[in-house]
């Protein structure tokens, strides 16, 4: 009986190595697409930043030749009245813009969350100051202010006697009024972002947390919260960078004044850089302003992923 021959496997020729393994010939491509944007953001971004840090240690001014001075620019910042009046100017911006636009702007999103009538519209007006220029609202605001503009008016109908509230005149009142004027812009966005969180929230879980007995308070305070905190921690970030860079509103409104009581960092940067031609001054302002957000951002965004970690 003949005895069967044991099928000896094939050998794979090369063309069905290249058929079945075929060579990345255009590797190339990925990395041409992304050449141009990176080049264009290191030149434009990452290098102007370097390069600000390094103008920071000289006595730059635009015209003459840069000398290397150290750390007098920093010595001479820390010692300056103005810098510190900017400073907590900006601590101010900060501690309105993370308070009341996020208050402010959760209660109106939970509002017009459910189908109200004339919701839309509501939402419109709301929203309506954010795609206006920050121009645009500085020079309104500034009318709305004038001794006998539209708030001192509306203050004299409602009964007040006396002169008019000098809102961009009384040291005391300009950085707060700058401020009010800004958060009438933030207000509608933050409404928008909590809109859009609020709507991957899921419903379900919150009946189900009504029907166990829990009120509406609870079940926002344990539930729809900690949903939304993907959403707060984009809102923070962001509210965040817009208060330290506050300079628009204060440049078109105030210029700083009066007496530098309304200075911020940016405003005080772009004085010393561009109206006094001291650059490696305004570059140092601007290293500690960058320091400042960096740090803050970062602080924030590790404390909120430790506590989803935990959660």
């Amino acid at each position: 009986m003949a005895t069967m021959a044991t099928p000896t496997p094939a050998t794979t020729t090369v063309a069905e190595k290249k058929t079945r393994f075929p060579r990345r010939t255009n590797w190339w491509v990925p990395y041409a697409f992304l050449a141009m944007p990176l080049i264009l953001y290191f030149t434009w971004v990452i290098g102007p930043m370097f390069f600000s840090l390094y103008m920071s240690f000289t006595n730059a001014d635009g015209i003459s030749r840069m000398d290397w001075v150290g750390f007098r620019n920093y010595r001479r910042l820390f010692n300056d009245d103005i810098f510190w009046v900017s400073f907590w100017n900006n601590v101010r911006w900060l501690i309105a813009f993370i308070t009341i636009p996020i208050v402010l702007g959760l209660s109106l999103a939970l509002i017009f969350n459910n189908d109200l009538p004339g919701t839309r519209f509501f939402k419109a007006g709301f929203f309506s100051p954010m795609v206006v220029s920050s121009v645009v609202i500085g020079v309104v605001w500034s009318w709305m202010y004038q001794p006998y503009g539209l708030i001192n008016e509306m203050l004299s109908q409602l009964g007040r006697d006396g002169t008019p509230i000098g809102f961009l005149s009384d040291p005391k009142l300009v950085t707060w009024s700058i401020i009010g004027a800004g958060l009438w812009r933030q207000v509608g966005y933050v409404m928008l972002l909590y809109l859009a969180g609020l709507k991957n929230v899921d419903t379900t879980l919150v009946e189900a947390s009504r029907v166990d007995g829990a009120s509406a308070f609870e079940s926002f305070r344990d539930i729809v919260l900690p949903l939304l905190r993907p959403v707060t921690v984009i809102i923070v970030v962001i509210s965040t960078i817009d208060a330290l860079r506050s300079f628009d509103l204060v440049n078109i409104m105030t210029r700083g004044g009066p007496f530098n009581r309304s200075s911020v960092l940016a405003q005080m940067m772009y004085i010393e850089a561009f109206n006094n031609y001291a650059m490696g001054y305004g570059a140092a302002i601007a290293t500690i302003l960058g320091l400042i957000s960096l740090v803050l951002i970062l602080y924030y965004l590790n404390r909120t992923m430790k506590d989803e970690m935990e959660y």
